[in-house]
């Protein structure tokens, strides 16, 4: 089934700052569950000014302990049983498209890890805002579908949506904390 949320905001500062405020966003304080960002490559293609990054996220897992519990996600190892979800962190795969011409950045991300019986797919874009050139666009789809482990793909999917909602909105105010340190107060209308 999956489940999808979307993300729209409208940043009062100009594209190139906002850009080189997503860039440095994580690690941060306000957000203890991005554990690291590292950059694996980066590379500009001469002939359009395209800056291509792709980066590598280590996350806390999130999955409350309860979940973590269920004999469903047991899988048997000449070890005995080891539950995928008891895992300390996670892995997302970030891959950026920078056109400073065009002030347009397009974003995908997908889970690296639980690929067998998860999911997990964004698609975002910073432009220039059509209603002020100043001001910068946000719009961010993200998805998530579970399979695999029965009856508990449903609450899986809701509790995953809740965290990506509130996630979505925790990073929206790390952006104009930093936007606000490095750039002052939003531009006026």
């Amino acid at each position: 089934m999956g489940v999808t949320v979307d993300v729209h905001q409208v940043y009062k500062y100009p594209f190139e700052q906002v850009v080189s405020s997503f860039l440095r966003k994580y690690p941060n304080p306000m957000d203890k569950n991005v554990l690291s960002v590292k950059i694996v490559e980066e590379k500009r293609d001469v002939s359009t000014g395209i800056i291509y990054r792709k980066r590598i996220a280590v996350c806390q897992n999130v999955i409350p302990e309860i979940l973590r519990k269920v004999n469903a996600f047991q899988n048997l190892t000449r070890f005995g049983q080891v539950s995928i979800l008891k895992i300390p962190s996670i892995q997302l795969e970030e891959e950026s498209w920078l056109n400073p011409q065009e002030r347009s950045m397009a974003i995908r991300s997908h889970c690296l890890t639980w690929t067998q019986y998860a999911s997990m797919k964004e698609e975002s874009v910073f432009r220039e805002s059509v209603e002020n050139p100043n001001w910068t666009e946000f719009i961010q789809r993200g998805r998530i579908s579970v399979t695999g482990v029965g009856f508990l793909n449903y609450l899986l999917e809701t509790f995953a949506s809740t965290f990506l909602k509130q996630g979505a909105q925790k990073g929206i105010r790390i952006m104009e904390m930093l936007l606000k340190e490095q750039c002052g107060a939003p531009l006026a209308e």
